[in-house]
């Protein structure tokens, strides 16, 4: 069950269709498998369609962004459920063995593989990580957003665990050191907006030549 999800201004943006494509696919893997926040997003695009139909010329205010998503709570979720098609957006992208990829061994634990050309005319870095089960990644910080979805495993770090189809977004405030837990290795999705900075003492000399 996942426990970390888009915020609700994401959730909006993407009913919206104001994403980028990668950010869209990152919110579209967590909405396959969260309940929770695909009802959320249903809610919002009928809300979103009564309100161009009737009131086309009228802007809505980020404040009543809550009160929208307040009301969604209180709607019983089996009757805004739907089924979500079986053959998904990952899979249609990369097949079915995501370990079966062509990874390209980075730093340590983890393997990298960029995706970024098969998303042309996007100004952002989209990437495939493995940290191998049980493995540290070095640890960092980021010299912008970095949105992340986990596709397969887990990991931890010091805001907590991380689970399969869980969504994370960091940006430079943030510092951390995952780590895989044991069991699979850990696969994450991540759309970057600029290259990670490594801080460790001895790996912040790589920085140069890190795209």
């Amino acid at each position: 069950m996942t426990q970390h999800h888009p915020d609700s201004f994401s959730l909006m943006e993407y009913s919206a269709g104001n994403l980028t494509e990668p950010h869209a696919l990152c919110i579209r893997l967590h909405l396959d498998q969260c309940p929770h926040c695909r009802s959320r997003v249903d809610m919002l695009d009928s809300l979103g369609a009564v309100m161009m139909e009737a009131q086309p010329q009228v802007s809505v205010e980020e404040t009543t962004f809550d009160s929208i998503l307040a009301r969604i709570e209180g709607e019983p979720m089996a009757a805004r459920e739907k089924q979500m098609p079986r053959q998904g957006p990952l899979q249609k992208l990369l097949g079915e063995d995501l370990n079966g990829l062509p990874w390209k061994r980075q730093l340590g634990d983890v393997s990298i593989l960029d995706i970024s050309d098969r998303f042309p005319g996007q100004s952002e870095q989209v990437v495939l990580q493995k940290l191998t089960a049980g493995g540290k990644a070095p640890a960092h910080t980021h010299r912008g957003q970095e949105t992340t979805i986990v596709l397969q495993g887990a990991f931890a770090d010091k805001k907590g665990v991380f689970n399969q189809w869980d969504f994370v977004v960091l940006n430079e405030q943030d510092e951390h050191k995952p780590v895989a837990l044991e069991g699979d290795d850990c696969i994450t999705l991540s759309v970057l907006s600029a290259p990670v900075k490594l801080t460790g003492t001895f790996t912040r000399m790589l920085n140069p030549f890190i795209r």
